[in-house]
């Protein structure tokens, strides 16, 4: 996993810039279960820096691995405050979270697998592109 010190250099460069960038997407891909819980107060914490310089400034998380699986409904229970800091980062931070439909579907579970905060994507590189293609930067947070 990159460590949060890397990727807060890259938080620190887009706090420096004069203007902001048209958006920030947290790119999350992993082999590793629990990985969402895991980042995701100190991708909160970045967010929460980031919009202190740029109030208005979108941004969004993708995540294509097997963390992702965290996000199902039925795992809601075991993965209580993962689910719940994700709903908050939806509802009270504006920030999209999309999940990767076409991994997903590979392990046989279904968009209907996931709880209506969180978006499941056709094909999570291509949403990617399409966040790039807008201008946003990509900070790429994988083992």
């Amino acid at each position: 996993m990159i460590s949060s010190a890397a990727w807060s250099s890259e938080i620190d460069d887009i706090i420096s810039q004069k203007q902001a960038p048209a958006g920030v997407v947290f790119e999350i891909v992993s082999d590793e279960d629990g990985l969402l819980g895991e980042l995701l107060p100190s991708v909160k914490a970045d967010i929460e820096r980031l919009r202190q310089r740029f109030p208005d400034l979108p941004i969004a998380i993708v995540s294509h691995g097997i963390e992702l699986f965290a996000l199902t409904s039925k795992n809601r229970s075991t993965e209580h405050s993962t689910h719940e800091l994700v709903k908050q980062l939806v509802k009270a931070e504006d920030v999209d979270v999309h999940v990767c439909g076409a991994h997903a579907g590979w392990y046989g579970v279904s968009a209907e697998a996931f709880p209506d905060y969180v978006d499941v994507t056709a094909a999570a590189p291509a949403q990617i592109d399409d966040y790039e293609a807008l201008g946003y930067e990509v900070i790429i947070l994988t083992d």
